[in-house]
C-alpha cells in the first residue's frame, strides 16, 4: 500500500513539474530539468522515509531552512549568469552548490539547536528502545528465554557486522568455534521466527573503525538503541561512552533467591576446591557454593549452614560450613 501511495505520489510531482514547466516557463529545456529536480528532491524524501530521521527534528528543519537559504543566494548570484550563452547550466550549478551547502550548514545548526534544553525531548519515549546484539549475547542462547519470559521489549537488532562475524566463527577449522558459531546462527534463527520477537537485520556498517565493539557502540550512538550483550569489557567500555547496556548476566544475578549467612542449603560436593580441605558444589541457578572441609564428601549430598557471601563481577559466591562441623 505504501509503495502504491508513493507511485502515486510521484506521477503527480512529474506532471505538476512537467505542466508548469510548459505552461509557465516556456518549456525547452525546462521540461527536463525541473521534473528531474522535482523527482531526485521526491526521490530523497522517499529514502529518508524508509530508513527512518534519525536526527533530532531541529535538525531537519535547520537543513531546510538552510538549503531554501542556500537556493536564495544561489539565485542573487547566479541571475546574472542567466543572459550568457549556455549561462542556465551555471545558474543550475550555483543553486545546486549553495542548496547542498546551505542544507549542510543548517542541518549542523539544527543538531546545535537540538541539543539546547528547550528542544529535549520529554517524558518517555512512546516505544522502546531499540536493543542491539553482540556477538557473545547472540551464542549465549538465553535471551529467546528471557523475550518469551517477557523480560525483553521492542525491537532487537542484529547488525550485519555481527552476522558476517558470527558466519566466520562457524567456518572455522576449530571444532569448539565452529559449534558456538553454529549455534549463534540457530539463534538468531529461532529469535526471526518467533511471532512474539520484533525482530531486525540492519545492513550498517562502519568501515573506518575496525573492532567490532567499536562498531557496536557507534551505531549505538547513531540510532540512540541500548546494547544486549554479556560481555564485561564491552559492558563498561560503552558506559564510559554513554551507551546503555542490558548485559545479560547482570540480570541473571538479579533474580537468583538472596541467601544470607546463617541459612542451610542442601548441596552435592561436585569437585575439590582451590584451598586445601575445600570442596565446591553449585545450586540449581549456577551459583558456586565452597564447602569448608568438603573435599572429603566428593559426591555426597549434604546439609551445609551458609557463612559468608562474596558478591564479584561475574557473579555470587557462597561460602558455607557443613552442618555436622559447626552448624
Amino acid at each position: 500500500m505504501k509503495w502504491f501511495l508513493r507511485i502515486a505520489v510521484s506521477l503527480v510531482v512529474f506532471y505538476g513539474a512537467f505542466m508548469y514547466a510548459s505552461l509557465q516557463m516556456e518549456g525547452g529545456i525546462w521540461l527536463i530539468i525541473l521534473p528531474a529536480i522535482a523527482m531526485v528532491s521526491l526521490a530523497l524524501i522517499f529514502i529518508g522515509e524508509i530508513k527512518g530521521l534519525k536526527f533530532h527534528p531541529m535538525a531537519y528543519v535547520g537543513g531546510f531552512l538552510g538549503a531554501i537559504l542556500g537556493l536564495v543566494i544561489g539565485s542573487l548570484l547566479g541571475y546574472v549568469l542567466l543572459r550568457l550563452e549556455g549561462g542556465i547550466f551555471l545558474f543550475i550549478l550555483i543553486n545546486s552548490l549553495f542548496a547542498y551547502l546551505g542544507y549542510t550548514v543548517g542541518l549542523a545548526w539544527g543538531k546545535e539547536l537540538g541539543d539546547l534544553p528547550m528542544f529535549q525531548r520529554r517524558g518517555t519515549s512512546e516505544h522502546p528502545r531499540r536493543k542491539i546484539l553482540d556477538t557473545s549475547v547472540i551464542i549465549d542462547g538465553r535471551v529467546p528465554d528471557i523475550c518469551d519470559a517477557g523480560f525483553i521489549e521492542g525491537v532487537l537488532v542484529a547488525p550485519q557486522f555481527i552476522l558476517n562475524e558470527l558466519q566466520h566463527i562457524a567456518d572455522s577449522s576449530d571444532p569448539l568455534k565452529r559449534a558456538r558459531g553454529r549455534r549463534g546462527l540457530d539463534i538468531l534463527n529461532r529469535l526471526q521466527k518467533n511471532p512474539q520477537v520484533q525482530f531486525e537485520i540492519l545492513d550498517k556498517d562502519f568501515p573506518k573503525i575496525k573492532e567490532v565493539d567499536s562498531k557496536l557502540i557507534a551505531l549505538a550512538k547513531e540510532i540512540e538503541a541500548d546494547v544486549l550483550t554479556n560481555d564485561f569489557n564491552l559492558n563498561k567500555v560503552a558506559q564510559i561512552q554513554g551507551v546503555n547496556v542490558l548485559n545479560i548476566n547482570q540480570l541473571a544475578n538479579a533474580v537468583k533467591p538472596i541467601v544470607l549467612p546463617g541459612e542451610s542449603l542442601s548441596v552435592t560436593i561436585a569437585k575439590q576446591g582451590k584451598e586445601k580441605g575445600q570442596g565446591v558444589a553449585y545450586l540449581e541457578d549456577g551459583t558456586m557454593v565452597v564447602v569448608e572441609q568438603g573435599e572429603y564428601l566428593l559426591n555426597k549430598s549434604i546439609e551445609v549452614t551458609v557463612t559468608s557471601i562474596l558478591q564479584t563481577p561475574a557473579g555470587r559466591m557462597i561460602f558455607a560450613a557443613p552442618k555436622t562441623n559447626g552448624g
